[in-house]
């Protein structure tokens, strides 16, 4: 297993034949998009404190496991040539990614996901024939219709709490439909009998059937 949200995990995903691959954005102090998942850095490098605190200087110097820097989103772009699912995981860094999108013309290669309606909403208009995905982790039938209001073709959604009815009204809304986290066989065996669209997983080697993103 590689350190999460490197250069050699992003190749290694690549390596797995997985479909799409996905990684995290966080916007710099001094706004470059950052892909790291959490919003400090203590967990998974040698550093402490909270992203935006720090310039890409300074989140440069830190150690993200075995050497490896913690990457910028251009870097991870030259580095795999899969397609990508990038999440905005800070609402701030949505005008940042549709500027490198339409500068490098990525909406086809790039699906932008978020756990934020505004993130969303904001960069559909942005990117033209942008592609993009509402995750939700505690929801009900109504992600439906947020997903539909912010403008989202897919929703991807918690797999524990998953049920019939949303995926009944998430059909009917013409939406595509992700489970996550598929690290089971018995996640697995929801996601065929749901009838899921694909699934987000951490552990590449878990792919059988369908589309994965890990």
């Amino acid at each position: 297993m590689e350190p999460e949200n490197t250069l050699r995990s992003f190749v290694a995903a690549q390596e797995a034949g997985l479909d799409a691959i996905e990684l995290d954005l966080h916007l710099s102090k001094d706004g470059a998009l950052v892909v790291m998942h959490d919003t400090d850095v203590d967990r998974t490098t040698d550093g402490t404190g909270p992203i935006a605190e720090k310039t890409l200087a300074e989140l440069r110097a830190l150690d993200a496991g075995r050497g490896e820097r913690v990457p910028v989103f251009e870097e991870v772009l030259e580095a795999v040539r899969s397609p990508l699912q990038a999440e905005i995981k800070d609402a701030q860094a949505a005008r940042a990614l549709a500027r490198v999108m339409n500068e490098r013309g990525l909406a086809e290669r790039v699906e932008v996901s978020s756990f934020h309606d505004e993130a969303i909403a904001e960069i559909k208009p942005l990117v033209p024939g942008v592609r993009t995905a509402l995750i939700a982790s505690r929801y009900g039938t109504d992600v439906v219709d947020r997903a539909v209001a912010a403008g989202a073709e897919t929703v991807c959604l918690n797999i524990r709490r998953l049920t019939l009815e949303i995926v009944e009204r998430a059909r009917e809304a013409d939406l595509r439909i992700i489970g996550w986290v598929v690290n089971t066989q018995d996640h697995l065996r929801l996601v065929r009998a749901f009838g899921l669209d694909g699934a987000t997983t951490d552990h590449p080697d878990i792919k059988r059937t369908g589309r994965f993103t890990a």
